[in-house]
């Protein structure tokens, strides 16, 4: 049974960018206002202990969206801000294996594991685990490390930003990845506990 901690998982941070700071750009309200801050944590804890580690910039093709490269919003959150010799990986899409050459360094380092976090729960953060599921990778997603913004569906009717967060995780549980939060991937990390 594989475990966290014997084997080397990559810690996947995906597009904690400050135009997702803007919230009524992204839908009027936002849920899990400590996302970056559980973030965080498991960065110092990939960084603490020589863990390989991937930051995900989204470079928005649009040039008037607030993720484009030249605006303000296409920078990391300080939060979370690369430090000079770590892999920022841009992509314009919502995967972060297309376009990318993140596939080809996980494969060369002989990751198996990867540990994704980030912003949003429903667009980049399910699609970077579905698709890691998809090419074989042992897939977790931390749930109060991400986080969603409020929709409006296809009658007009309103989803709070919570019940769009829950749903994407509980769509991708089980099925593309195994889904924990902050405090469960720590102790996995410490204790040797098996989730797979």
């Amino acid at each position: 049974m594989k475990t966290l901690s014997n084997t080397t998982p990559a810690l996947i941070l995906v597009d904690i960018q400050q135009g997702f700071d803007n919230i009524p750009y992204w839908g009027g309200q936002r849920n899990n206002p400590g996302a970056e801050v559980n973030a965080r944590k498991l960065l110092d804890y990939w960084r603490a202990n020589n863990l390989p580690l991937f930051h995900i910039q989204h470079c928005s093709a649009n040039p008037n969206s607030l993720l484009a490269e030249g605006n303000p919003g296409n920078a990391h959150k300080e939060i979370v801000k690369p430090l000079p010799g770590e892999a920022v990986i841009k992509k314009s899409v919502n995967s972060s294996f297309i376009g990318t050459n993140l596939q080809q360094q996980l494969d060369a380092a002989g990751i198996d594991t990867v540990v994704i976090v980030g912003l949003t729960t429903e667009h980049c953060v399910s699609t970077t685990a579905r698709m890691a599921g998809n090419l074989g990778y042992h897939t977790f997603v931390v749930a109060d490390a991400t986080a969603a913004f409020a929709k409006t569906g296809i009658k007009g009717e309103h989803y709070d930003a919570e019940t769009i967060h829950l749903t994407a995780l509980a769509q991708i549980n089980n099925e593309f990845a195994t889904v924990l939060n902050t405090d469960e991937v720590l102790q996995a990390l410490k204790k040797n506990d098996d989730f797979l």
